[in-house]
């Protein structure tokens, strides 16, 4: 039987909550400040030369990652609020036991206690 947020305090509920809800918020502002990394180079010669495109070209391509990488937290952390919703967050998905709170500190987002992980 998985146990769910109820067993946690209120303190420990709104804890988390804010946590996520403030990392949620740190990952748009991240999406803001990226948005002009992953621009279209421009591919004048005249204005740069051809190396100073490639280095152009390879900075897009990683900002182009972070935000994909971004985007992948977001789920992330949205599916823990909804398993808070569901009361399920802070359970192992694998096992049922509880995930210990440092790991939930460290990753809110994270579904499965160490030793699940491991395995």
């Amino acid at each position: 039987m998985i146990k769910g947020i109820k067993e946690l305090n209120a303190d420990q509920q709104t804890h988390f909550r804010t946590l996520i809800t403030q990392r949620l918020a740190a990952l748009d502002a991240e999406d803001t400040l990226g948005e002009a990394g992953q621009a279209t180079v421009e591919l004048d010669q005249q204005a740069v030369g051809r190396l100073s495109r490639q280095d152009a070209l390879q900075n897009q391509a990683m900002a182009k990652a972070t935000h994909t990488r971004r985007q992948m937290e977001r789920q992330k952390l949205k599916a823990a609020l909804a398993r808070m919703d569901e009361g399920e967050f802070g359970y192992c998905e694998d096992c049922g036991d509880k995930i210990a709170a440092g790991r939930l500190e460290l990753d809110p987002g994270v579904t499965r206690c160490v030793d699940c992980a491991k395995g």
